[in-house]
């Protein structure tokens, strides 16, 4: 039954259908569906889809805003909703996409999933110049930086965050986890981050792992 829903979620936010997507939400919540597992399997994976078209070339940038728009919608439904990681510690971590890139969708939906699994995540937003990554780390004495990038051309960006981590003489207290359409693990290990992940649920299991948590 919940794999049917899911479906529904996803193809509401493929099809760009708001209303379907808070429908399809509401029905998630009325029937005790694990909200995180709604999001993940159904909205996100909506998106992951709708991006996979625009790779394809047969969506275009309005339509993947309205396919976000849809997905937020059904997130902001569920987001009440989900489980709460009651562990005694709270990992800090500074979340953003790296300078010349504003494409956030990916890192809302990391920082939704992490801030449920036992993380207070501070969010710098979007077109982030490294050394803010790097400074609001030692502000809040954060164990994780997580850099986000859709762009090939700020991908080397992520690389001078390490470098000033290592400048300051802080880089073996801070791990470093990148994602994003075109980052890989390959990339990851060549500018010297700590993990890569391909998606939110994903990233979730890396962060916990780089913090020494229970997966």
């Amino acid at each position: 039954m919940s794999e049917t829903l899911y479906k529904k979620l996803s193809d509401a936010v493929v099809d760009m259908d708001e209303e379907a997507a808070v429908g399809y939400a509401k029905q998630a919540v009325a029937e005790k569906v694990d909200a995180y597992e709604a999001i993940d399997k159904g909205l996100a994976k909506g998106m992951e889809r709708a991006g996979q078209l625009f790779e394809e070339e047969e969506y275009f940038v309005p339509e993947l805003i309205i396919c976000s728009d849809a997905m937020n919608a059904g997130i902001g439904v569920l987001k009440p909703h989900l489980k709460q990681d009651n562990t005694a510690v709270r990992y800090r971590g500074v979340i953003g996409v790296i300078e010349g890139d504003t494409h956030d969708i990916g890192k809302n939906l990391v920082k939704i999933m992490l801030d449920s699994s036992g993380f207070d995540l501070i969010d710098l937003g979007r077109d982030v110049p490294p050394q803010t990554f790097v400074d609001k780390a030692i502000e809040t004495q954060a164990e994780l930086i997580l850099l986000s990038s859709l762009m090939t051309t700020t991908m080397d960006a992520m690389e001078e965050v390490i470098r000033i981590l290592v400048k300051e003489g802080i880089r073996d207290t801070v791990k470093v986890a990148v994602g994003g359409g075109p980052i890989s693990q390959a990339f990851a290990d060549r500018i010297g981050a700590d993990g890569y992940a391909r998606n939110a649920t994903e990233a979730v299991r890396l962060c916990k792992s780089l913090v020494g948590a229970v997966v």
